[in-house]
């Protein structure tokens, strides 16, 4: 299987980049950047300055190239930036947003909120929004969510699907009887989260037959899962090896991976007024259907998020 994850010139290894960041979280010490403006440890370096912005990423592709976008939109309207690529998981950049060492995160507003409010249930975008804004810390806001969605899903195998005459019409529900057969895969943050395996047991009463800790839906990932290693997994729904791969979606009635628009989460005094409006042109302009077709150049075609992020902007007249 061709790997999912394109290692470019700026982006830490998914294996090592939550470990690291794990390992160093409570430690945050000031650094300097590349030439690039990638900083060479993605947890060092102090609050920004001046006009200074520090764009930060979760550790997938995704989160990265929205980082990329993100920040190559700011320097269009002639704001310095300055990357932290690849952190880790949302337990770490969440507190690295709080103390202003990351100005700018791009976020899944329902996931966040699942982070912030594990019992919040919203009925739209904007409900998530609002229950997002009163959950945060005071220094730190969202802008507009953008149309694009990625959620959390429950995906299944070829085989798998064959053997227990799962479709795309089948339901997370009908894992039930089923679930103590099977092994899933995940992140580790997959495990202890609402939106993961607590979720799953309380909302539909699946419980799987074991764990397995893997990564945020990448290569770990999907090598296990069309290996058989794992018969489910965690798989984000805008990835193009779903169908490349045969794999199948289960379809989630309750809504218990919620809406998952892509959103800028903002240290407030860190980002002036251009580079909000900047970030809120973004969001604007970014759909499901594009994040779809970006993120098949840096898995299927292998190319660098960055130059993906560049070429994009100047496509929508935002660069």
């Amino acid at each position: 299987m061709t790997s999912t994850t394109h290692i470019s010139r700026h982006i830490r290894s998914n294996r090592g980049a939550a470990v690291v960041a794990l390992a160093a979280a409570t430690a945050l010490l000031t650094g300097c950047s590349s030439d690039d403006g990638k900083s060479d440890n993605p947890l060092t370096g102090g609050k920004a300055s001046g006009d200074s912005v520090v764009v930060g990423s979760n550790n997938f592709y995704e989160s990265t190239l929205l980082a990329d976008i993100y920040g190559e939109a700011l320097k269009a309207k002639g704001i310095k930036v300055t990357y932290k690529p690849n952190i880790g998981s949302r337990e770490t950049t969440y507190g690295l947003l709080k103390n202003g060492s990351v100005s700018v995160l791009p976020e899944y507003n329902g996931a966040l909120l699942a982070y912030l409010d594990p019992k919040a249930a919203p009925k739209s975008t904007e409900a998530t929004t609002e229950a997002i804004t009163a959950k945060l810390g005071s220094k730190l806001t969202v802008l507009k969510p953008s149309p694009a969605q990625d959620k959390d899903s429950v995906t299944v195998n070829a085989d798998t699907a064959k053997k227990y005459h799962l479709t795309g019409k089948s339901s997370i529900a009908d894992l039930k009887d089923i679930a103590k057969d099977l092994v899933i895969g995940g992140s580790p943050e997959f495990q202890t989260r609402q939106q993961g395996l607590v979720g799953l047991k309380s909302v539909y009463g699946v419980e799987f037959k074991s764990f397995k800790a893997l990564d945020v839906g990448g290569p770990l990932t999907q090598a296990a899962l069309s290996k058989n290693a794992v018969q489910a997994a965690d798989i984000l729904t805008t990835d193009p090896n779903i169908a490349k791969e045969k794999y199948v979606v289960l379809q989630d009635p309750k809504n218990l991976f919620g809406f998952q628009n892509v959103q800028p989460l903002v240290y407030k005094s860190a980002l002036p007024q251009k580079g909000v409006d900047a970030l809120n042109a973004v969001s604007a302009k970014l759909d499901t259907t594009t994040l779809l077709k970006l993120g098949a150049q840096i898995q299927v075609e292998h190319k660098d998020p960055l130059d993906v992020a560049k070429a994009w902007l100047k496509s929508a007249g935002l660069a």
